[in-house]
């Protein structure tokens, strides 16, 4: 009778662990992998990030943001969050500038390579989101991609895990102030 009570026991935590695992997966965090290098030298191809799930729900993207969201149906892209609602966001000869002023983007690798855009306001419920490797990131500035509405955030991306040596924190690498 006390191996039922012990298997019992052993099966009951398990189950919790398990529903407990697929509540945190569901409702506040989830891994992601890098794919593709649209995001160099932030993200490199294969890292697994931890995205917070929950923080849009308490507070507006911000710029400088590493968002996922959904492009299209089992597809999710990974970018940085360059224009919110109302901004006017422009490129000229390679430099961006929001709002009338250069944006400093120290998380870039190379940016001469944009070529011109816009200006363009962002309309409200929509994101303008640029990947940091500009020449090679399909972004706001393809049409197939466009403004980003806010609806289809899966969430901030705050962690890199995996591989273990390379685990940082994700900075937004802007002054928001």
């Amino acid at each position: 009778m006390n191996k039922w009570k012990e298997l019992w026991d052993w099966t009951r935590s398990i189950l919790i662990a398990i529903i407990l695992a697929l509540l945190i997966r569901m409702f506040l965090f989830e891994v992601f992998v890098v794919e593709g290098k649209s995001m160099y030298p932030t993200l490199q191809e294969t890292e697994r990030l931890m995205v917070n799930k929950i923080v849009y729900h308490f507070e507006e993207p911000g710029l400088g943001d590493v968002i996922v969201f959904e492009h299209e149906p089992g597809r999710d892209f990974i970018k940085r969050v360059i224009g919110v609602e109302g901004d006017r966001v422009e490129i000229v000869q390679g430099r961006l500038y929001i709002n009338n002023r250069a944006l400093n983007e120290p998380y870039l690798n190379d940016g001469r390579h944009m070529y011109d855009y816009g200006p363009e306001i962002v309309p409200p419920g929509y994101l303008f989101v640029l990947g940091d490797h500009r020449q090679n990131s399909m972004d706001s500035r393809d049409p197939r991609v466009g403004f980003v509405s806010e609806e289809c955030l899966k969430g901030r991306a705050f962690l890199i895990f995996w591989p273990p040596w390379e685990a940082r924190v994700i900075d937004t690498g802007v002054d928001k102030h």
